[in-house]
């Protein structure tokens, strides 16, 4: 670290001596601009563009890296039945976590705002995104908890306590699926539904008072309320944390592998690809899901772009 600290402190002096020696006047500040633009893009294409391009490069090949084999590993992603699973459950999580936490959170922004246990209530929900997923997997992982129904064995798992309270008998929830995947997806929903609510309600502090004063003297409902007046104002916003989440959800990695580890047909592409790559070692299966899930950020990454720019420009 000391020696990164004082590589770190050595570049920028260089890079501070060359700015202070060019030239004054609109060429040399465009020079000076380039020069503290070099260090991040030199960065950017050692730690991000060359991995991509070596791992788009790696997809083609077989799983000791050394045999060519063009598109198969693409054709296996698409074909063998595993992986069909894989993406099966990665379909759950994009369609369902997105949308529903962000139900949740607007929903929850709209009942709290201006409540007098406002800032409390904002807490607790918020809280989840305070602890990691790890921790968060941990936690949930006790909560399906299973024990069997022998004898004198007390359930430690609050869902199957709740069932054996109600007569019925604990379930291993955790192996039956697609439920286990069901099951896996309210923890993601769970942490970043603090997350949407947080910037909704901020998008909702921003519509100005005088239009909602203005609907209510004309006596409209809470719903006509919601459908056109808060909703249009904060769409925008609704539309970055969706596509926000449907990022992380893309990525999610720390839930599969804390409470599964992927068995009982919970994988998804995150997992899969660390699976494959460092477990499995099938380098050029590994590299080409981690494509897949390249190509799959991108579009909503860039979709998340223009809708900020958009809703800055408006």
């Amino acid at each position: 670290m000391l020696a990164a600290l004082l590589l770190f402190a050595a570049i920028m002096g260089v890079i501070l001596f060359i700015a202070g020696r060019l030239g004054r006047g609109k060429r040399g500040d465009k020079w000076v601009g380039y020069l503290y633009l070099a260090p991040a893009v030199l960065l950017l294409l050692v730690g991000l563009v060359y991995p991509g391009l070596r791992t788009i490069y790696e997809s083609f090949f077989d799983a000791a890296g050394k045999g060519f084999i063009g598109f198969d590993n693409y054709k296996t992603i698409f074909s063998d039945k595993d992986e069909l699973t894989v993406l099966r459950n990665t379909v759950f999580w994009v369609v369902l976590t997105p949308f529903v936490a962000t139900a949740i959170g607007l929903l929850y922004a709209i009942l709290v705002d201006r409540s007098p246990f406002e800032s409390i209530a904002k807490a607790l929900i918020f809280l989840p995104m305070s602890i990691s997923f790890v921790a968060a997997s941990v936690i949930w992982k006790f909560m399906y908890e299973y024990r069997p129904d022998q004898g004198n064995v007390k359930q430690i798992g609050l869902i199957n306590q709740v069932i054996v309270w109600l007569g019925g008998k604990p379930v291993q929830l955790l192996i039956e699926s697609p439920l286990n995947t069901f099951l896996l997806i309210i923890v993601m929903i769970w942490i970043q539904a603090g997350f949407a609510m947080t910037i909704l309600s901020a998008a909702i502090k921003a519509i100005p008072d005088d239009i909602i004063e203005a609907a209510r003297l004309d006596g409209v409902n809470p719903w006509t309320m919601f459908k056109n007046i808060t909703l249009p104002s904060v769409r925008p916003t609704v539309v970055v944390v969706l596509t926000t989440i449907g990022i992380g959800t893309l990525k999610v990695f720390d839930i599969v592998r804390t409470m599964t580890g992927g068995q009982f047909k919970t994988n998804v592409v995150a997992n899969e690809f660390y699976s494959q790559t460092f477990r499995a070692d099938n380098q050029g299966l590994g590299a080409a899901l981690a494509v897949l899930l390249f190509i799959l950020v991108v579009p909503i990454v860039a979709y998340n772009i223009r809708q900020v720019r958009q809703s800055s420009e408006a």
